[in-house]
């Protein structure tokens, strides 16, 4: 069975509008699924407005040394090679660095799941099926439940690249970003007690009080014990002020950004089943239509990408 365990959110609304459509990928299965977001940021947005007229009040781009206010025209992108010297980097060597979008999320080993430390979890996102794949979605999470594993990925994410955890969470499979090996400090420099219980120098009667503790004020884990307690008094106060009538009206300025349109993605529950009795490894393609006859010569259609040509 999947795990029990189900994250309770603090009873936060379900998002159900998907930010990003692809598909969970290992081996020659595909798993075609819908990302959501899993949490609900609790940082209270402080809008800057001007007291005169009531209107938003943005950031400028100012030139720290000057203070004068510098066009987007006038702006260069540079990273910093040695104090003080830069490398200035053009729009399009930029946009040629960024990873392909592949709308996959390509599985590249499972791992069992006590060997991932806390310290690299960042971010998680839940999965959901789609285009009739249910049942190897269901698959996919009762297995990594019953070997305690979680498969390791990546995945591209608006023009970003992360590392990520597949792991099942209840009836759910969380797709949990990772921060890269590289952005974890070492705590080799800092001033630590050595471990174990005798290198530390605890005494048997010291460590028996600790336990006795712990087990004292042993509980279940429930995300409404922990609330974020400034945000929920400055909501209150919000909240009464509003109820006595004190709320001005701000005019709206831009528009909420709109999600990407994700590209098709092929159900490969079929292809599961023939994997799985060490049939054939890819279904038939389909016959491509003739093409009309033009008197003007049409460019030729774009290929589809790898992995679709793989699975066709």
């Amino acid at each position: 069975m999947a795990s029990k365990a189900n994250p309770d959110a603090g009873k936060a609304p379900t998002s159900t509008r998907s930010l990003w459509k692809g598909a969970i990928s290992f081996g020659l299965v595909h798993v075609p699924i819908a990302l959501f977001s899993a949490t609900d940021e609790s940082d209270l947005n402080f809008k800057m407005l001007d007291k005169r007229s009531m209107d938003p009040v943005g950031y400028k781009r100012i030139n720290k040394k000057s203070g004068k206010e510098v066009s987007m025209d006038d702006i260069v992108k540079g990273i910093e090679w040695e104090d003080g010297q830069f490398v200035l980097l053009s729009k399009e060597e930029i946009e040629k660095a960024y990873p392909k979008t592949t709308q996959t999320i390509e599985i590249e080993a499972f791992i069992p799941i006590d060997e991932v430390p806390f310290v690299y979890l960042e971010k998680p996102y839940y999965t959901a099926p789609i285009n009739r794949g249910q049942k190897v979605y269901a698959l996919l999470r009762e297995a990594l439940a019953e070997t305690r594993k979680v498969g390791v990925a990546k995945v591209v994410i608006a023009n970003k690249q992360h590392l990520a955890l597949l792991m099942p969470c209840g009836p759910a499979l969380i797709l949990n970003l990772l921060r890269w090996g590289g952005e974890i400090r070492s705590y080799e420099a800092l001033q630590l007690p050595p471990s174990g219980v005798k290198e530390a120098g605890i005494k048997d009667a010291e460590l028996n009080m600790a336990k006795q503790l712990i087990k004292e004020m042993t509980a279940t884990w429930s995300a409404d014990k922990f609330r974020d307690t400034f945000h929920d008094q400055v909501m209150k106060l919000v909240e009464d002020k509003a109820k006595a009538g004190h709320v001005e009206q701000v005019e709206k300025i831009g528009a909420d950004a709109v999600a990407r349109s994700p590209s098709n993605v092929v159900d490969l529950t079929e292809l599961l089943m023939r994997s799985m009795r060490g049939g054939a490894a890819a279904a038939p393609a389909k016959k491509a239509l003739p093409a009309k006859k033009s008197a003007t010569k049409k460019p030729a259609p774009k290929k589809a990408p790898a992995k679709l040509r793989r699975a066709a």
